[in-house]
């Protein structure tokens, strides 16, 4: 694997832990002003609930991207990183027609260059 997809694909996994990060372990106005909500509705406890619940999903997505980097190699790794960005691009385009259109920008653009770059290489 070359190394600027091997830098994308590590890049891509910390920005999805430091989303973890930002949506279990954030201030309430760093999470509303991250995520174009108001204040009030973030200090709510269901609404913390549930970004801290979002926040495991992002978390666990990073993990699981640098677990296969690590620990797969071959056809294997490439199956699986390339699923897991399809995943993010995916999930931030859905993102960004329901929620915020910045999501795919900051989340989808990333994955989808990485997955390009991936599959280029690979193919």
């Amino acid at each position: 694997m070359t190394i600027l997809i091997t830098i994308l694909i590590i890049l891509v996994a910390l920005e999805h832990l430091g989303i973890m990060a930002l949506e279990i372990w954030g201030h309430p106005a760093q999470q509303a002003r991250a995520f174009g909500m108001p204040l009030a509705f973030v200090q709510q406890p269901q609404a913390r609930t549930a970004l801290a619940n979002q926040g495991i999903y992002n978390g666990m997505l990073g993990l699981v991207i640098l677990s296969s980097w690590w620990l797969l190699a071959g056809t294997a790794q490439h199956i699986t990183l390339a699923l897991l960005l399809l995943f993010i691009v995916v999930v931030a385009l859905f993102g960004s027609l329901t929620a915020n259109r910045k999501i795919f920008w900051l989340q989808g653009c990333p994955a989808l260059i990485t997955l390009l770059l991936l599959l280029g290489w690979w193919l």
